[in-house]
């Protein structure tokens, strides 16, 4: 049988096969030593040992994978990719003692990039994020989620939308989409953060649902996500403006208790949110909630690693709970500046205590139920899109291993090779 690709002798090849993980299930690689992957107009065909396979199909083009890992293409389930400017002179002021929160009161933080986004042209904004995702793909990123909320105004964030869709057009990476109009109270709107939720809920979110249906007509509609944090949205808040999302038909996320615990891990739970995200402050009883949820909750390590922060998620009552967790770099220019997903791995074995095998998971399979893509990417499986990933390591566990460089020596998005 006749296919386009066929990569084979991998030392091993990990499909993850039969879905996102669970609990203690997280971790399941589903090596086959010797592993060979058929692919074909873009899916894969099939997976198997390499004398089966090559006993089977002809192939246009064979990749030699010997002495290396075959794997799915990671998935950045989190990051805040379009922006303009950088918060370089932030970063030493919090080497120098000042808080993350006092440095946002203070007019910086997010709003510092607000305004930089603000006045930079969408062809600028679209050529800087353009060049944050090749450097994703190149260390291995196959799907990345972006979101908005780098304009807190609703012309702004139509630009931020539209520079999503121009960089999933150009791809690859593909590019899943995130409203987040609720990423902090605009200065125009400090002292009355009610005024901004309710613009937030009763326009913003109807124009950009029309937005949608015109700019991307069939396109399922992008997630919408907002910061439940204290001094930004509290959790009536934050439920107001998801309500009035999930109302409209947009599927939901959450920031929750990166700093100071709220409840919003609750609240994805009850609204049925995709993913709960950062984590760090959530206390064990509520983490035992969301995970007996089909929520995912998203860890990133980059994020206290950036912000030099003791806090951690509690992993191991997630675990023992059987929740379903990912992890996802968080790139942004304030606190985690990461296009590495291999480097997200690296943190996670270290300040989480994942195995390498329970990050990969955590990165590739389950990254795409936090994104609702586990059905088509995020595993070695026949009938799913042929994102993979080949590492120039002997196995699985270089990932988490080493760190500070890059392991891909090719990526193949949708059965192109593009690395």
């Amino acid at each position: 049988m006749r296919t386009d690709l066929l990569l084979h002798s991998a030392n091993e090849l990990l499909t993850l096969a039969g879905g996102p993980q669970r609990g203690r299930r997280l971790g399941d690689l589903g090596i086959i030593p010797d592993g060979a992957v058929a692919v074909d107009r873009g899916s894969i065909l099939a997976v198997g040992p390499s004398s089966t396979l090559r006993h089977r199909f002809q192939a246009e083009t064979e990749i030699d994978c010997r002495d290396r890992v075959v794997l799915p293409g990671f998935v950045d389930s989190h990051t805040h990719a379009i922006w303009a400017g950088d918060r370089a002179a932030e970063f030493e002021m919090r080497l120098q003692g000042r808080t993350y929160m006092e440095i946002l009161e203070a007019g910086g933080g997010i709003m510092s990039t607000v305004r930089a986004t603000r006045e930079a042209p969408t062809a600028l904004l679209t050529d800087l994020a353009r060049t944050r995702l090749e450097r994703s793909l190149a260390h291995g990123t196959t799907t990345i989620e972006i979101k908005t909320g780098y304009g807190l105004d609703l012309a702004t964030e139509l630009r931020l939308l539209e520079v999503c869709l121009r960089l999933d057009e150009a791809g690859p990476p593909r590019v899943v989409p995130t409203f987040l109009g609720a990423h902090a109270v605009p200065e125009e709107y400090r002292g009355r953060t009610d005024k901004y939720v309710a613009l937030v809920s009763d326009r913003m979110l109807p124009e950009v649902q029309r937005w949608w249906s015109d700019q991307a007509p069939g396109r399922p509609l992008p997630f919408v996500d907002v910061f439940c944090e204290e001094g930004v949205f509290d959790l009536d808040q934050s439920r107001r403006i998801l309500t009035s999302a999930l109302a409209l038909g947009f599927p939901v996320k959450i920031h929750a208790d990166e700093f100071v615990f709220l409840g919003g891990a609750s609240l994805a739970a009850d609204l049925g949110a995709t993913s709960a995200d950062h984590l760090l402050e959530t206390p064990a009883d509520e983490i035992r909630r969301l995970a007996q949820s089909e929520t995912v909750g998203v860890l990133l390590p980059a994020t206290p690693f950036g912000l030099h922060l003791d806090a951690r998620p509690s992993v191991s009552a997630f675990l023992e709970a059987d929740g379903l967790l990912a992890i996802a770099s968080d790139l942004n220019p304030g606190t985690a500046w990461c296009e590495s997903m291999q480097m997200t791995i690296a943190l996670a074995c270290r300040s989480l205590a994942l195995t390498p095998a329970q990050a990969i998971v955590a990165a590739t399979i389950n990254g795409a139920a936090a994104v609702g893509l586990a059905a088509r990417t995020g595993s070695l499986e026949a009938g799913k899109r042929a994102d993979i990933v080949v590492l120039d390591a002997p196995d699985h566990r270089h990932l988490g291993y080493r760190f500070g460089t890059n392991l891909v020596s090719r990526v193949i998005q949708g059965g192109q090779l593009v690395i």
